[in-house]
């Protein structure tokens, strides 16, 4: 017999899908039909499958240890067991926390690292995260297959800055809920090519082309796939032929930002998809530019109901990197 003892990371969920986790191996008539003859029970009670679960609630598998094992997924193997991410250094109990609760984290993500896997040997941000809260003692290996903590957005790789990610159920549904409806503000801060006098509200269509991974921007829909974009951005500072910009994401597309301002002129500085190649190779030649200067500066949170109320309000900013600096100056937070 195995009883698992609900925390609050993984409090919020049907009994069904907790125990779709937890036996991931199991077609799902196994255990519909182990709650039918009571071989799984919910507080010492026959259950349906269908019940929200408490933090507390008993939940007890009369099965064998066998049985549970054949059908549980491979214990998780920490980062240090994965092969060596591409271009990434950066070890787990260094992460850049910007913040941490009960429920969320808010990570200043290095540019280089993935925020998800793209490939299965990749290592990325969710990875570190997880390795973290395995050695802060947060949670547990067991508790992994109840519940796996992860990013509640994403950034390209080569895009540094705040990544949301969610350590209890209730804060990645929460956080994820406020993204998709676009209540919470995203910020960047990027370097553009060019100098800029002033801001603007652009506005138009994006259609993905998933064969070379690139967006195209019109004014105009040209198919039924085409996405709806807004992009708002201020000048913050002119130097030399560059333009530091914030931008207010307001749709939040892939490749929104970078294509967007490209379309006007402006591609961002070390951008190789979007951007100006000749210039790209001089600036990395000169002051080491890897990547595109693409920074996800600040979030600010709405009134929020419920268990995460306590961060409503609130504004939350992860340092630029120290190459802004060098590039426009130790005033760049000063408008023009």
């Amino acid at each position: 017999m195995k009883e698992i003892i609900i925390s609050s990371n993984e409090a919020g969920q049907r009994l069904d899908k907790l125990l779709g986790k937890y036996l991931r191996l199991a077609p799902k008539s196994f255990f519909y039909k182990m709650l039918r003859k009571k071989n799984i029970t919910l507080n010492g009670k026959k259950a349906q499958g269908n019940e929200i679960l408490s933090a507390g609630d008993s939940v007890k598998l009369f099965l064998s240890d066998d049985t549970i094992s054949k059908f549980q997924q491979q214990e998780y193997a920490p980062v240090s067991s994965n092969s060596k991410p591409t271009g990434e250094t950066r070890r787990p109990q260094n992460l850049d926390l910007v913040y941490e609760d009960d429920h969320i984290a808010l990570i200043n993500k290095p540019a280089g690292m993935l925020s998800q896997k793209a490939d299965p040997k990749d290592v990325s941000l969710v990875e570190y995260f997880i390795e973290y809260l395995l050695e802060s003692g947060s949670i547990s290996k067991e508790s992994l297959q109840l519940f796996r903590p992860s990013v509640c957005n994403r950034l390209d790789r080569n895009t540094s800055g705040l990544v949301i990610a969610g350590k209890s159920l209730a804060g990645l549904q929460t956080m994820s809920l406020l993204l998709k409806d676009r209540s919470m503000k995203k910020y960047y801060r990027c370097i553009v090519i060019g100098e800029m006098d002033r801001g603007d509200h652009l506005k138009g269509y994006l259609l993905k082309d998933k064969s070379t991974n690139q967006v195209r921007i019109s004014s105009a829909p040209r198919t039924k796939d085409d996405k709806w974009i807004e992009t708002e951005y201020k000048v913050l500072k002119r130097e030399g032929g560059l333009t530091m910009l914030e931008v207010h994401l307001i749709t939040g597309r892939s490749h929104q930002i970078r294509a967007h301002l490209a379309s006007i002129g402006h591609p961002i500085l070390g951008d190789g998809k979007y951007g100006n190649n000749k210039i790209n190779q001089r600036y990395k030649k000169s002051h080491g530019v890897q990547c595109q200067m693409l920074h996800a500066y600040r979030l600010e949170m709405p009134e929020i109901e419920g268990e995460l109320s306590y961060l409503s309000g609130k504004i939350f900013c992860a340092p630029l990197p120290k190459l802004y600096q060098r590039l426009m100056g130790k005033s760049f937070d000063s408008e023009v």
